[in-house]
């Protein structure tokens, strides 16, 4: 990973952030700092990826690709768990 001093806020990703910070707001008052917000999702995708892979030795392959995938954690078949984000 490249270590960047700014971040570049593109239309779609307010768009994410806003739709984040409604997940990890406390209430309808509730408006967190930005930075709290990308700590829970980065926190959310390194846990996701520590299930996906814990799952294996209790579900079926199908199962887990059916219920985990996403646009950023894929699982493929039994063999990986691919990054889908780049």
């Amino acid at each position: 990973m490249t270590c960047r001093t700014s971040l570049k806020l593109t239309d779609e990703r307010e768009r994410q952030l806003e739709k984040a910070s409604e997940i990890v707001a406390g209430g309808p008052d509730d408006d967190p700092p930005m930075g709290v917000v990308i700590d829970a999702a980065l926190a959310h995708l390194v846990e996701s990826e520590k299930n996906i892979r814990d799952a294996r030795d209790e579900y079926d392959p199908v199962t887990i690709q059916e219920l985990c995938n996403t646009s950023v954690i894929g699982f493929q078949y039994r063999t990986q768990i691919k990054n889908w984000w780049r």
